[in-house]
């Protein structure tokens, strides 16, 4: 079980290396290119969720924020040690979601960056990707649970 929390640590710790990096490096919304034509990184805030959607919102977000986290701990306690792919689900949730509380509260918006070029997407971080990883991960679990049942 103390794994899952040390991933979290690590993928925590990762984003906000990466977000004090970019904010030492990169000037607001100067954008550097990584692999041209694909992905590049640009320093943005945002005081919204993905899409800047709810944009200036906070207190919207401390309260989902605070319900998620405690939510994901209180169920990785009762029920994580079922299965490693949940509990690296829950795992990456819990990091991601305390990546952009701590900049929220830190500094009233969240630290973007990562752009890709491909295509018109929101630039994100690693908080982003480990949320949606984690969210992914939980939708596999559920989908091979279900169907594991099934065949029981």
């Amino acid at each position: 079980m103390i794994y899952y929390y040390l991933l979290a640590l690590v993928v925590l710790i990762v984003d906000q290396v990466t977000k004090y990096l970019v904010v030492q490096n990169i000037e607001l919304y100067q954008v550097k290119a990584f692999l041209p034509g694909v992905l590049s990184w640009m320093y943005i805030q945002n005081t919204g969720a993905a899409w800047s959607i709810l944009e200036g919102q906070m207190w919207f977000f401390y309260v989902i924020t605070t319900v998620v986290i405690i939510g994901v701990l209180y169920i990785m306690q009762k029920y994580a040690k079922e299965s490693r792919l949940f509990s690296m689900g829950l795992a990456l949730i819990l990091a991601g979601a305390l990546g952009n509380f701590i900049d929220r509260i830190r500094l009233g918006y969240v630290v973007d960056m990562v752009r890709v070029e491909l295509f018109d997407f929101p630039i994100f971080n690693v908080a982003d990707m480990s949320l949606s990883i984690g969210v992914a991960l939980i939708i596999v679990y559920v989908l091979l649970d279900e169907k594991n049942k099934k065949l029981a």
